[in-house]
């Protein structure tokens, strides 16, 4: 278990094996971390426009590791398999397409992983990502990660994560291959909470401490396991 000041040098060593296994060749692409922003369905990728370089800036303040920006890419690009780490996020409901689907079972069945966050408490995006990302996998449904699971131990220990705004709990929900954790939502506005200190969704979802903490603690489990 790390503390929560330390460094992390090897997530340097961790992210060259990711890529490598993703057949990056330059040298450059191996020395850095990037996150693929994911255009799917009629989305461009640019709903909370800022997320992407406030979770490389978390990702650069916890460790030794040179970070780029994100990178924008479609479920459909070829590009997808050379980027072992995707986020999406989004207000609304959205359908992906039979192409769309076979290229993430291609990708997750294959070591990527993918993080995902509905915009500002909005219900559309987390109701149709759990519809779609069941649809990956057929005996594999989206389901609650209970606290007990190591992506709350990664890098801070997380306990227990309060709603701000209604009297409940917040768990992250994900999806299962072969037992491991390949794809991670959270429905209660975290991107708002770490990328815009809550701004956007002032008194509602994640605190801007936890949401930090959260994102932190899924970019680390992303590339440790």
């Amino acid at each position: 278990m790390r503390s929560e000041h330390s460094t992390l040098p090897l997530f340097l060593f961790l992210m060259v094996a990711a890529l490598a296994a993703f057949g990056q060749a330059t040298d450059d692409k191996q020395a850095t971390f990037f996150m693929g922003r994911v255009k799917y369905s009629a989305n461009d990728g640019n709903d909370c426009g800022g997320v992407g370089h406030e979770l490389m800036q978390l990702v650069s303040r916890a460790s030794t590791i040179k970070v780029q920006e994100e990178r924008k890419v479609r479920l459909i690009d070829p590009e997808l398999f050379e980027t072992p780490f995707l986020f999406m996020n989004g207000h609304q409901d959205f359908v992906l397409t039979e192409a769309e689907l076979v290229n993430l079972r291609k990708y997750l069945s294959h070591g990527g992983f993918f993080f995902a966050s509905g915009c500002c408490t909005s219900p559309g995006f987390p109701k149709a990502w759990r519809r779609e990302f069941s649809r990956i996998f057929p005996a594999e449904k989206v389901k609650p990660i209970p606290y007990d699971h190591l992506i709350y131990r990664s890098f801070y220990k997380i306990d227990r994560v309060r709603c701000l705004h209604e009297p409940r709990d917040i768990q992250l929900e994900g999806v299962f291959y072969e037992g491991n954790l390949v794809a991670v939502m959270c429905e209660d506005g975290l991107c708002c909470a770490f990328s815009a200190n809550n701004t956007c969704n002032s008194g509602k979802g994640v605190s801007p401490e936890d949401g930090q903490k959260l994102a932190l603690n899924i970019a680390v489990y992303a590339l440790t396991h």
